[in-house]
């Protein structure tokens, strides 16, 4: 090994400080972030090696008959709704809770694994400045949002249709959770010298029109002023979103709808969700809103805007909804709620809002719990209800 001068040192250090995130609520607390570097090295590169070998896979690779969009549109059915026995041929009625087997899930399918893929790749390449990582995450990159052959139109009008009640709802809006994390993983690929700057304008302009459609259209409106995690989601997308492009009026826009909306609509004064509560899936859809929310204040916070201790006069805020979350997190045997009518013994996993609430409000034992839970559950339910995995990309304490 040979020694660097001076000047290489000093390149060298400024290239793993632009590498690593800056976290959003200052640096005063980068002494509390638990080294993520070293706890899920071997996690993140046998992901990546992996995922090496798998080559990118968009929506134009699988079709329905019952889309009423194109060959580029991405097309998903209601989980929920199932054939009415009474009227089998005729409009799906819901079950909630109970997913329907037979509907088309082959698009979200896709956009799961490239939510797996991408973000993993990229993460390897934070560890080990292995150009073999980055470039193959550009191939998936460019397949779902530059190749015309391969790319998914910037809209969701056909998510989550039902059949015969409608060709796509508000609702599917939240099947894009599972691009916050790929567009976290974009300037990574870049500054790995995998995207030109070129490409990175396409990919600026894509997520650019996506954002018009979820701020202008009908269903987008829709999914916004939903009451529940789908309100929660679409904040958390077009915060990231509106970061990448540079959208400065989207991000104050969430900032305080956030605070306007989210805090005051959805937190009781214990601390809980109500309307999660009431669902026949309230612990996982608490986890999930929980989760949504930290990564919200994440995107968003700054220094002299710390979403994380943001409360109302009256306390209510995401620290309390936090605190109320953590004890069942830590010990499930305590939930005094209903179980879930599907997949409750599969969670808790490794809850990303652990991770952030911990650095962000100085709770060490919100790290204790974070660091003993399964980081990659193999459950489809809940790696769809789990967006966040990667958080070096979020918290790039130790590169």
């Amino acid at each position: 090994m040979t020694l660097l001068s001076r000047r290489e040192f000093c390149a060298a250090a400024g290239l793993a400080a632009a590498a690593a995130p800056l976290l959003a609520f200052g640096e005063s607390a980068a002494r509390d972030v638990p080294d993520v570097a070293k706890i899920d090295r071997h996690r993140i590169l046998a992901s990546a090696d992996r995922y090496l070998q798998e080559q990118p896979i968009s929506i134009t690779s699988y079709s329905s008959p019952r889309s009423a969009g194109g060959a580029h549109d991405y097309f998903s059915e209601g989980d929920y709704f199932w054939p009415d026995p009474k009227n089998p041929s005729g409009r799906y009625i819901e079950h909630d809770g109970m997913s329907n087997p037979d509907n088309f899930t082959a698009h979200r399918h896709a956009l799961m694994r490239l939510s797996l893929q991408v973000p993993a790749l990229a993460a390897a390449w934070m560890l080990t400045r292995h150009d073999r990582y980055a470039r193959h995450a550009a191939k998936h990159v460019r397949a779902w949002f530059l190749d015309p052959a391969t790319l998914m139109n910037p809209n969701l009008q056909y998510a989550q249709a039902v059949h015969g009640v409608n060709t796509g709802r508000g609702t599917g809006i939240i099947d894009t959770i599972h691009l916050v994390e790929v567009v976290r993983s974009i300037p990574v690929i870049e500054q790995a010298g995998a995207l030109s700057a070129d490409e990175m304008g396409q990919l600026k302009k894509w997520f650019a029109d996506y954002l018009v459609w979820m701020t202008t259209s009908v269903n987008g409106q829709k999914e916004r002023d939903e009451k529940n995690n789908h309100g929660t989601c679409w904040i958390m997308q077009v915060s990231e979103f509106a970061a990448f492009t540079g959208a400065s009026d989207l991000t104050e826009f969430c900032r305080a709808r956030f605070k306007d909306v989210i805090v005051p609509g959805q937190i009781a004064a214990d601390g809980s969700f109500p309307l999660e509560l009431r669902r026949t899936k309230p612990y996982g859809y608490c986890l999930f809103n929980l989760d949504t929310m930290s990564t919200v204040c994440q995107i968003l916070s700054t220094p002299k805007d710390n979403l994380f201790s943001f409360a109302l006069p009256d306390g209510r805020g995401f620290a309390r909804a936090m605190a109320f979350m953590f004890p069942f997190i830590a010990d499930k045997s305590s939930w005094p709620y209903p179980h879930d009518v599907e997949y409750f013994e599969y969670w808790p996993v490794r809850q990303p809002s652990l991770l952030f609430a911990g650095i962000a409000l100085s709770r060490p034992e919100y790290f204790k719990v974070w660091r003993r839970l399964d980081p990659d559950p193999t459950v489809e339910e809940i790696i769809r209800n789990y967006p966040i995995r990667q958080p070096l990309l979020w918290v790039g304490q130790g590169v």
